[in-house]
């Protein structure tokens, strides 16, 4: 294991450039390891206006004295593209499809704190669409852990995998609908600019169609932190997302909801799940 200790939060302009260029040499090859390199970045600074427009743009507006369960994983980002971008990373950056989050909050990070932020990539796994890789993100005050993250991000290319043949599995039974949001086609520009994720295929029709996608998608975090901002809470938190399918843009939702869990389905064509998630 290398760990590497920076003096500020990486430039993701670059990054995103280097991965680009990057992305049509890479190959995934049977047998590939993530690299072992930690980034660690102590003090992690919090600016408010981007925080001020990542609450606005996913409809938060409680518990504004503390960071929204969510926004650690907005800190790492740049640390997390940093070694996505690398030579060594093993998945082409560009089209990574973020497919699941878990995220454990033992206790809220107030907006005057610095966290120390470490992030990695754990492990590859083979998908039946290609190859996910899970990246961790934690927060720590004082040396204590207080927040972590895993993320699985999916790489799709032509495989040999196949998962089990077990039929597929039972629909959920819809959660009771709550509310419905008209997502505008902008979306993905809007929560970009908040996030710094500029993943070409939230950004624009064209973009998106080189990587598969007939229009533009929605960030995955932004629909869970949009979810999550219907279930205002700070403190200890355990919140799971899995995303089932891409939400097109411009588009329209359903949000429903059942206790902690909840999920988010084409408004249109209610059979079609986007979104299941849990918040403990």
């Amino acid at each position: 294991m290398t760990v590497v200790r920076l003096t500020g939060a990486p430039n993701l302009a670059p990054l995103l450039a280097r991965g680009a260029l990057l992305s049509p040499l890479k190959r995934v090859k049977e047998g590939a390891a993530v690299p072992p390199t930690r980034l660690v970045l102590p003090n992690a600074a919090i600016d408010a206006r981007r925080l001020d427009s990542y609450r606005r743009v996913c409809g938060l507006t409680a518990a504004r004295g503390v960071l929204p369960v969510t926004y650690p994983h907005i800190l790492g980002f740049p640390l997390a593209m940093r070694l996505m971008a690398a030579t060594d990373f093993p998945l082409p950056l560009l089209g990574l499809v973020h497919t699941s989050i878990e995220i454990d909050q033992d206790r809220s990070i107030d907006l005057g704190e610095h966290p120390e932020l470490t992030v990695y990539a754990a492990e590859l796994s083979p998908h039946r669409r290609g190859t996910e890789a899970t990246m961790v993100t934690e927060a720590r005050l004082g040396g204590q852990l207080v927040w972590a993250s895993r993320s699985r991000y999916l790489a799709r290319h032509a495989t040999t995998h196949r998962a089990p043949d077990e039929g597929p599995p039972p629909a959920p039974e819809p959660l009771p609908v709550r509310d419905e949001w008209t997502l505008p086609g902008d979306l993905g520009r809007r929560y970009g600019a908040a996030s710094g994720d500029r993943n070409p295929i939230h950004l624009h029709p064209l973009t998106a169609k080189a990587f598969g996608f007939p229009r533009a998608i929605a960030h995955g975090m932004w629909t869970v932190a949009r979810c999550l901002a219907e279930h205002p809470a700070d403190g200890p938190l355990r919140v799971r997302a899995d995303f089932k399918a891409p939400v097109l843009l411009p588009g329209r939702v359903t949000y429903a909801t059942d206790g902690p869990r909840f999920e988010l389905r084409d408004a249109r064509h209610p059979e079609r799940l986007h979104l299941t998630g849990e918040v403990r």
